[in-house]
């Protein structure tokens, strides 16, 4: 690999286009549009970025799980659409209950909502600029503080994983943060899903009794059944041997 190569690929790597808080309409849009108007963004970013589409199933997803406000009727506000994004932009990195943390924290515990996620969407957009601009020059000093070089193919294995170790560490760092600055909040919403886990294992248990029950007695009436069919039977058959034995008793005194 050349170094010029590694440019371009630094380059279309961080080649993604951001939806600008100040390209969303004060007014309310529906769904299509939104999707339509992010589409239209993501249409100028390298090709590994416009391959990552927000569909409707998504987003409907995320409002299912509580990271997006509660919209009224079938429109999203200009926060709402900042709150897709943002979970669209984290998702990546993020789990969904990390995402979740990061949003109801900064709404509850930060005081960041409507216009103030608006403002922090926009101030990050500005600093992952100045991280698009950063990232080459980055490499470029981690390669060479390490003595790795990247026409050497002896040196790329190692190349390759020193990058990638540090964004890993990078990643690790960011999910540090969350859980330092919101360690209270995640407590209470982990020991929220270990109880409802623990009820839906009770239930479980308690249905699985219910048809053991219910079989038991399907079971014990078929039983019943099957008696009172015998002694039906039973009761049929001496009821048939009485004339036979009456009549035997005539013929013999005869």
């Amino acid at each position: 690999m050349q170094e010029q190569e590694l440019s371009d690929l630094i380059r279309r790597a961080v080649g993604d286009a951001d939806l600008l808080d100040t390209d969303i309409p004060a007014i309310d849009l529906y769904l299509d549009q939104i999707l339509n108007l992010i589409s239209e963004r993501q249409s100028a970013s390298a090709p590994r970025y416009r391959e990552r589409v927000l569909t409707k199933t998504m987003v409907n997803n995320y409002s299912k799980d509580g990271l997006i406000s509660p919209i009224s009727g079938k429109k999203y506000s200009r926060a709402h659409i900042v709150e897709i994004l943002l979970v669209y932009a984290m998702k990546g990195t993020l789990s969904i209950d990390e995402i979740k943390w990061v949003l109801t924290g900064v709404r509850e515990e930060c005081g960041q909502d409507g216009e103030g996620l608006i403002d922090a969407y926009h101030r990050s957009l500005q600093h992952k600029e100045t991280n698009r601009l950063r990232a080459e020059q980055t490499v470029r000093d981690i390669l060479r503080a390490d003595g790795l070089s990247i026409e050497n193919d002896r040196d790329f294995l190692p190349a390759l994983l020193d990058v990638l170790s540090l964004s890993a560490y990078l990643k690790e760092i960011g999910r540090e943060m969350l859980e330092t600055r919101f360690a209270e909040l995640i407590a209470k919403e982990r020991e929220q899903l270990l109880r409802a886990e623990q009820d839906k294992r009770v239930r479980k248990a308690q249905k699985k009794v219910v048809k053991k029950q219910a079989k038991a007695r399907k079971v014990a009436a078929s039983v019943a059944k099957a008696e009172a069919r015998i002694k039906a039977l039973e009761a049929e058959e001496e009821k048939l041997a009485k004339p036979e034995a009456q009549t035997k008793g005539t013929e013999e005194s005869k």
